[in-house]
């Protein structure tokens, strides 16, 4: 999901309390903070020897050590903050978004926004782990390193033949 398309679902839902699911049933306790907006811009070289770049916007949240009764963030509240860090960091549009998020019980990470879920006053950023991928053979291509070649022997007491699909 790009920043746009992130920024868009909470501007329609403005009303709303947020929360964020970072695994199935288990919510960040509803007295989170945003903590701070990034920008990371990433140019990386795959294994196939390809330069790729690209732009992550991560949001950071951060549970207080104490709940704090009767705290939710309303999504106008993320808004607002989210319009304060735009004032002086301008985000790219097309970046992909990312939330960071870790607390006693769940090691700090980062999460992709998969979806969103709106239920009575609540809206809730269904988050999904990130996995890691290799860009090279993603293109059909080898991954750095030649594939091995089969050796063949013992054709002549066989019915296997090179082209033939048996091996």
């Amino acid at each position: 999901m790009n920043w746009n398309e992130f920024k868009t679902k909470l501007s329609e839902n403005t009303e709303l309390h947020l929360n964020f699911e970072f695994a199935k049933n288990q919510k960040v306790n509803p007295s989170f903070h945003i903590t701070e907006i990034k920008q990371a811009n990433i140019t990386a070289v795959d294994c196939g020897g390809k330069m790729n770049a690209w732009t992550e916007v991560i949001l950071q949240l951060w549970e207080p050590n104490t709940t704090e009764i009767g705290c939710s963030m309303q999504v106008s509240k993320a808004m607002s903050i989210i319009d304060l860090v735009e004032k002086t960091l301008p985000i790219n549009p097309n970046g992909i978004v990312k939330i960071e998020f870790g607390n006693d019980l769940f090691e700090t990470r980062l999460l992709l926004p998969q979806d969103f879920e709106i239920i009575n006053d609540e809206i809730t950023v269904k988050l999904v782990s990130d996995k890691t991928q290799c860009k090279a053979i993603g293109r059909g291509e080898s991954c750095g390193t030649p594939k091995p070649k089969l050796k063949i022997t013992n054709l002549q007491n066989s019915h296997c033949y090179p082209e033939s699909g048996c091996c």
